[in-house]
């Protein structure tokens, strides 16, 4: 039983990788999808815009569960092709996650100044330079925050491929609770296991993001106390009830 039980808990853990491999497969995915809609959404020709903008409807109002089921069972009837449970689920993952990145990186496109692009064309900048040497550098700061929230959803939503038999972490929790038939353990310790992943991908996407704003010659913030982070007006009304509050 003790080696049975080790054996189910080693299985639990090599879900982790899996949900990691998912994870990275599927950003990896999204972010090139979510690039190319976005930038597409913004281009002039009304034609790009509506097919992008459709693209983005579409898998955005599809739920990612129904979609991984459809790559699955029904592209090898229409197409003769069939995906393993892994890259079905990736390619799902990825198709939905990146319509909702498409919307990050067009209205982070869209914030930037329109002088800075209209100094592009006074340069005579073709509009990919254009995109490419002033928009995207200014962009990719605004882009990393709601990206971070977007791939830790992306992280918890890797969860769904078990009904694929595809062996992440929530497949391997099944398979030990099954055999152990105590629920409570096992779903704790996969609550810390994706917690402890979604916290590794906000710490490094926090870093990328000072990294990036450095690149702009921008200061990160830094938490050095309540009246730093107020407003002028702010710090003196504070200050000023401070002041009322040790004389009284």
């Amino acid at each position: 039983m003790t080696e049975l039980t080790g054996g189910l808990w080693e299985l639990l853990f090599k879900g982790v990788w899996v949900t990691v491999q998912l994870t990275v497969f599927g950003a990896a995915l999204g972010a090139f999808v979510a690039f190319v809609v976005g930038v597409a959404r913004t281009n002039r020709l009304w034609v790009v815009r509506f097919l992008s903008g459709l693209y983005m409807e579409i898998f955005r109002g599809t739920s990612a569960l129904v979609l991984m089921f459809w790559v699955f069972f029904v592209l090898p009837v229409a197409f003769g092709w069939q995906l393993v449970p892994m890259w079905a689920a990736v390619l799902a993952l990825g198709l939905t996650y990146g319509a909702y990145g498409s919307e990050i990186v067009r209205g982070a496109i869209a914030a930037v100044p329109a002088a800075q692009h209209e100094a592009g064309i006074a340069l005579s900048f073709s509009p990919w330079q254009r995109l490419v040497k002033i928009t995207l550098p200014q962009a990719w700061p605004g882009m990393i925050p709601p990206a971070n929230n977007l791939l830790i959803e992306l992280l918890k939503g890797t969860a769904l491929v078990s009904v694929l038999g595809v062996g992440d972490i929530a497949f391997g929790a099944s398979l030990v609770r099954n055999a152990l038939g105590d629920s409570a353990p096992v779903y704790t310790i996969i609550l810390v296991m994706y917690f402890v992943l979604a916290f590794l991908i906000t710490r490094g996407m926090r870093a990328l993001e000072r990294q990036a704003k450095a690149g702009l010659g921008q200061k990160p913030e830094k938490g050095a106390g309540v009246l730093r982070k107020l407003s002028g007006r702010q710090q003196s009304e504070v200050s000023r009830d401070l002041s009322s509050a040790g004389g009284a």
